[in-house]
């Protein structure tokens, strides 16, 4: 068995070292060419070791108290301002599109390998012919003298999953048909971005859009935006510039046995495996943007619902613009030399009320130049808004107030895989979240006077 480092192990109440492992010539040249050093390595197997730390959560972040709330007059005003300066500001959507389908269709797996049935494959076989692969599938089965109705659902979902049909249980989510229209045509989320794209990522006419996918999945994804392009281009008058790229092996795990001795393949090879989400933060480095509009893949409605969906990604990055603004002014007053009791009391409101961080202990004992520098340091850094909805009881991170490492506090989304459990108060704490991270993110990429942040200097690595 193995298991890869994005599983949060916190097993061992004391820090442990692994024995020394001693890799060979071979496994030496096979970490180099994957990108990676040896202490990476080393801290990897370290983390399989002793687990990584728990975020300590000081609350839950609630309306007025680090959660945002507009109103509907607000939020118009917002997308207004945003739309007037859309053309003179650099925008990207980024889209990470290589995740797989497989965990979708979980049910449709037990039913065609075990003939178990739930509710959902109830469903499945009374709704097929609204499904919007229903005629690909149709067709498919046709072809190979296959009949598709009530009767026999069972083999309908083996031609859906499987390589001898569609294929769906194998494909990444981006490449499925997803939104039937009343026109008859179908979407994938791919297209669906797309749309999006041109209706709050125009820049003067053009549109950029980077896709991160999965290498044996490219050509797929580009062969797709090929052959769509042109008609988007044409109705909605933008040109697209799309370009891809795949999660880099240099921010891959190596696998572990369960004593943390690496994994092998039969061939003796070491066995490494792409890390998470988090990893990505490398390709979305490589971009450049005053504005970048982040959504997963699969996270799409159809057309016609999608109003909303424009409005809140220009309110996001409206507030996202007006906070940087915040910055650059308070940067352009440390630079002009000013370092007066009235600035540091705006500095101290803005990141209390406004960027909701808190200073770590012995703040209050800092001089006045100290009090400033600290300021300076903490400004310089990239910014994010997260969109945020109701908690409805759904499986997932929140937005808490959480002490960093550096002994600050401000506000972080955290997953329950990050939160000691078995703390009664942490517990509980992690339980009063109001809100759900839908993963709806405007960043920029920025900084004072168009100084492009390396993201990856802002990283913890023990989250």
């Amino acid at each position: 068995m193995w298991k890869t480092v994005c599983k949060n192990l916190n097993l061992n109440p004391k820090p442990q070292t692994y024995p020394n492992l001693m890799f060979s010539d071979q496994d030496k040249s096979q970490i180099a060419a994957q990108g990676i050093n040896l202490e990476v390595i080393d801290q990897q197997i370290n983390h399989f070791v002793n687990g990584f730390p728990y975020l300590q959560i000081q609350k839950a972040a609630t309306v007025g108290d680090g959660i945002v709330r507009v109103s509907d007059d607000e939020a118009t005003q917002l997308a207004t301002h945003f739309d007037r300066q859309a053309s003179a500001l650099d925008l990207l959507k980024f889209v990470p599109a290589s995740g797989a389908a497989t965990r979708m269709f979980k049910a449709l797996f037990a039913y065609v390998e075990a003939g178990k049935v739930d509710k959902s494959i109830t469903e499945f076989g009374e709704r097929l012919p609204d499904f919007a692969f229903f005629d690909d599938l149709k067709n498919k089965m046709v072809a190979n003298d296959q009949h598709i109705d009530q009767t026999n659902t069972q083999v309908a979902a083996d031609y859906l999953l499987n390589v001898k049909g569609l294929d769906y249980g194998n494909l990444p989510k981006g490449l499925l048909q997803f939104h039937a229209y009343s026109d008859g045509t179908t979407r994938t989320p791919a297209e669906e971005h797309l749309v999006e794209g041109a209706k709050y990522a125009n820049s003067g006419g053009t549109v950029k859009i980077h896709f991160t996918v999965s290498p044996e999945h490219r050509s797929r994804f580009e062969a797709l935006i090929d052959s769509i392009k042109d008609e988007y281009e044409t109705r909605f008058g933008v040109v697209y510039d799309v370009s891809f790229s795949e999660q880099k092996p240099a921010t891959d795990t190596i696998s572990v046995n369960l004593d943390n001795s690496p994994f092998r393949n039969a061939n003796g090879s070491l066995l490494f495996r792409p890390a998470g989400h988090g990893a990505l933060l490398a390709n979305l480095n490589d971009q450049d943007a005053d504005v970048v509009f982040l959504k997963n893949i699969d996270n799409v409605v159809p057309e016609k619902l999608s109003e909303t969906t424009y409005t809140y990604k220009k309110v996001l990055a409206a507030l996202m613009l007006q906070i940087r603004q915040q910055l650059f002014d308070f940067q352009t007053r440390i630079e002009n030399g000013e370092s007066s009791g009235e600035l540091i009391a705006n500095l101290e409101v803005f990141f209390k009320n406004t960027l909701c961080t808190l200073p770590s202990v012995g703040y209050e004992s800092l001089t006045d130049d100290k009090k400033v520098a600290y300021f300076k340091q903490k400004l310089d850094r990239p910014v994010r808004a997260c969109g945020m909805v109701k908690n409805v009881g759904e499986p997932g991170g929140g937005p808490f107030w959480a002490v960093n490492a550096d002994g600050t506090t401000s506000l972080q989304v955290v997953e329950s895989a990050q939160v000691d459990m078995s703390d009664v108060a942490q517990k509980t704490l992690f339980e009063q979240a109001t809100h759900f991270n839908p993963v709806d993110v405007v960043c920029g990429l920025r900084g004072y006077k168009g100084k492009k942040f390396n993201l990856m200097q802002f990283r913890d690595m023990n989250t």
